[in-house]
């Protein structure tokens, strides 16, 4: 048995939360230091007038990876989370008025794709086997939760790959089997999920749709931040700390090696220090140069970061049907629209938006009779310079507008109880995110497995990463793994 340590976790999202519950339950004793008022990172919520919003995630999937952190401290996750199967997972409304409703049913969605193309339906069924076979290696087999730290590793996952198209862009993966620019779409957007680029992200998150469908798409009631609870009444039980309002101002390193953190109000020691922090933030602000030999300033100006989003928070006093818990609303451009976005960095006119109403399958999340709705438009990051204190405005605007009258929300504006909007620009100062980024490290070919940050730091010892930029990635069962991931090095390199 590894000898029990002191531990600081700098950061209280999924991540954070997450890998503090393993520690503990391995008998360390951990420490959560958290910048802002409550725990959740960018599931923080948000409550006005009685309306209640998931301020980021807002599904689960893989919730076997939830139930693992209870098991692993004697505990039953229903004792702490009441989920709820959604079904369909996703309507999904295409600019000439189709619509689908994506769901885990292959009949069903044979059905649905018949009727733009019977010959896309009938190879449903050879790309869900296709993706059965990366879901297979990525979780059955475990590479998801395998640390790709060293070449060995990378190269014996490489003959796999290779026959299993996982290196290739996820959309040119979905192009293999579908011609309908519906279904093109439906089986490559899941990058997007975590901050991809559908048309340069690896086709091995293409094993996302297998994964929704043999292990469903869920809703926790009272929304996403019960979650959070249920992982930090966890944590508390098992003896861990919290300390909230007191955000990291330096990692200690001494003789190579990090001692612990320094907060405005005091030090904290200790023997293994974790952040969950925002990659860029930890490198670029938390750990001075002269320690950083890999990483250094001008390699981490190199690394390609994700997407940004704005998200509008709207309280409606009136409920619209055409919304399902989970709507995508599609500009008539893909290619183009995620070019703008990733590469020219410009916010163009049109936009596409997801659209999440937990009051389809929570009344608790409103007033009665009332709609707790947000709306996130992805856009790109603050490498594109945009004004947010200009753009915001007329953006929201313009994105109302859209809803209202193309879309057909009837007096949407005029119902409108509540409204907060979210920029780049906040998750820059409310989450220390470099770029304005909710998803870090942009899930591309060259920034994955071995290219990805690794869970144990590079340049300082006794430095561990967790969260959305180390590996295997973004989205909340990504980020699930990584703490399974970076448990497993923790305890490898103790014992």
């Amino acid at each position: 048995m590894a000898d029990k340590k002191q531990v600081v976790v700098i950061g209280a999202g999924f991540g954070g939360l997450a890998l503090a519950n393993r520690l503990q339950s391995r008998g360390h004793t951990v420490t959560i230091l958290e910048k802002n008022a409550k725990p959740g990172g960018h599931a923080y919520p948000l409550q006005r007038q009685g309306y209640t919003f998931d301020m980021g995630p807002s599904l689960i999937t893989a919730p076997d990876l939830i139930e693992e952190i209870f098991q692993l401290a004697g505990r039953t996750m229903k004792d702490y989370l009441q989920l709820q199967l959604l079904d369909p997972f996703y309507r999904i409304y295409f600019h000439d008025g189709t619509h689908i409703d994506y769901c885990s049913d292959g009949a069903r969605m044979r059905e649905q794709m018949a009727q733009f193309s019977r010959k896309d339906a009938g190879r449903y069924d050879a790309f869900m086997a296709a993706s059965k076979n990366l879901y297979d290696a990525v979780i059955g087999e475990g590479m998801g939760r395998t640390p790709f730290m060293d070449w060995r590793t990378m190269f014996s996952f490489m003959p796999r790959g290779l026959r299993l198209n996982a290196f290739l862009p996820a959309h040119l993966f979905a192009s293999l089997y579908f011609r309908d620019f519906r279904h093109r779409f439906i089986y490559s957007f899941h990058p997007l999920f975590i901050g991809g680029n559908p048309f340069r992200a690896p086709a091995v998150y293409q094993m996302i749709p297998y994964l929704e469908k043999t292990g469903g798409v869920w809703y926790s009631q009272g929304g996403m931040y019960s979650l959070v609870q249920a992982l930090e009444k966890l944590f508390l039980e098992q003896g861990g700390h919290i300390i909230t309002n007191e955000p990291v101002e330096e990692i200690i390193v001494h003789q190579g090696r990090a001692r612990g953190v320094r907060t405005a109000a005091r030090e904290y020691e200790a023997e293994v220090v974790v952040s969950n922090a925002d990659f860029l933030h930890t490198y670029g602000d938390l750990i001075p140069a002269v320690h950083r030999r890999k990483w250094t300033d001008r390699r981490l100006r190199r690394v390609d970061y994700s997407m940004s989003a704005v998200l509008i928070y709207l309280g409606l006093k009136r409920r619209y049907p055409q919304l399902l818990h989970h709507t995508l609303i599609l500009s008539h451009r893909y290619k183009g629209l995620v070019r703008d976005i990733f590469d020219r960095k410009t916010v163009p006119d049109d936009f596409s938006m997801y659209l999440h109403a937990p009051t389809r399958s929570d009344d608790t999340m409103a007033p009665p009779g009332c709609e707790s709705l947000y709306v996130l438009i992805p856009v790109s990051n603050l490498q594109g310079g945009q004004n947010w204190a200009e753009l915001a405005h007329p953006l929201t605007q313009h994105v109302l507008n859209h809803l209202e009258q193309r879309f057909g929300m009837e007096d949407l504006k005029e119902n409108i109880d509540v409204m907060e909007v979210f920029t780049p620009e906040d998750f820059r100062k409310k989450q220390n995110a470099w770029y304005g980024s909710a998803w870090g490290v942009e899930p591309k070919l060259t920034q994955t497995a071995i290219f990805r940050p690794h869970n144990r730091s590079e340049d300082v010892a006794g430095l561990y990463l967790v969260g959305a930029s180390t590996h295997p990635g973004a989205g909340v069962p990504g980020v699930l793994l990584t703490a399974a991931t970076t448990d497993a090095v923790i305890a490898k390199d103790l014992n």
